[in-house]
């Protein structure tokens, strides 16, 4: 049990409803439904009964919705006298990230730091791999979470995982069977500018295969990608993590890429010329405890390291 369980506890049986409780929390549904679960095996009991109406918390499920508004304020009673003590030692940092990760574990990170950092005043900053890296040499930014970061003297990284990259499409037959890269590649296509990490990916392996790239729609945005194949336009590649949602509900469909799979790796990177952070490993505890969700939603298609 931690307090994150308590909160999205406390919050679907105030909302009464699973859907109305994760968009007040900020959270994908599907998260915030693992989350109870993982509760509700910690503790032997089914805390939430559902039913047409919505959703109920059952006798234990009351009695620990009591308990956690009482944990949940004393909680924040302790980290607001701590910060006001600590105030002195209080630290600042920026954060890069990418819109995807921005998307899937930007509201977890932040309600993680300040679970765990208090002292951390987090600021962050959303663009593509790309575009963070550049923002990093400028001292725009302190830490980025971002795709394949260079091995360069001036950066330390550190990697986090490598995931997948999946061929989304409309549903239809045979289409969630894996598919060969070659044949992902003769599809219409929807896909970021040429600096994007899942671009760049691509093109690495169809310039090794010997395969010609052919984009129909070039789009920086992953909700505008997402909108031209609901409407049939073309289908995209992207990862798995930025389509849960759409997967969960049945509008898109996520085909892993095989033969070769198209796999990027995910790195913590900040920059060697400035000063060490005092809480720059809390950070990196904070980062990965915010990816274990979307690694365990992931599934094989995730590799941590």
């Amino acid at each position: 049990m931690n307090l994150r369980q308590l909160k999205y506890f406390v919050g679907i049986v105030e909302a009464g409803n699973m859907t109305r409780a994760a968009e007040q929390l900020h959270v994908a549904q599907t998260a915030l439904g693992m989350q109870i679960r993982q509760l509700e095996e910690d503790l032997g009991v089914c805390l939430l009964v559902r039913h047409s109406r919505g959703i109920e918390p059952t006798k234990a499920g009351t009695l620990l919705h009591e308990r956690a508004l009482a944990i949940l304020r004393q909680v924040d009673e302790a980290r607001q006298e701590v910060a006001n003590c600590e105030k002195e030692n209080s630290e600042e940092i920026r954060l890069g990230i990418t819109p995807a990760l921005m998307l899937s574990v930007g509201t977890e990170l932040a309600l993680t730091v300040r679970e765990t950092l208090p002292q951390v005043r987090l600021s962050l900053r959303e663009a593509m791999s790309h575009v963070l890296f550049e923002m990093l040499g400028r001292g725009e930014v302190d830490f980025i979470l971002c795709y394949d970061v260079p091995d360069t003297l001036h950066v330390s990284r550190l990697a986090l995982l490598q995931d997948d990259l999946v061929l989304v499409t409309r549903p239809g037959p045979q289409s969630t069977a894996p598919i060969s890269f070659a044949e992902a590649l003769k599809q219409q296509l929807a896909m970021p500018e040429g600096g994007d990490t899942i671009r760049q990916a691509v093109l690495r392996i169809a310039s090794d295969l010997g395969i010609e790239v052919k984009v129909d729609y070039e789009v920086r945005s992953i909700s505008a990608m997402k909108s031209l194949v609901t409407r049939g336009a073309a289908n995209c590649i992207l990862p798995a993590f930025a389509v849960l949602d759409e997967v969960r509900d049945g509008t898109l469909v996520a085909r892993p890429i095989m033969n070769p799979p198209v796999r990027r790796t995910l790195f913590l990177a900040c920059s060697k010329q400035r000063s060490p952070f005092r809480n720059g490993a809390g950070l990196t505890r904070a980062v990965r405890l915010s990816l274990q969700g979307m690694v365990d939603s992931l599934g094989p298609l995730a590799h941590p390291f």
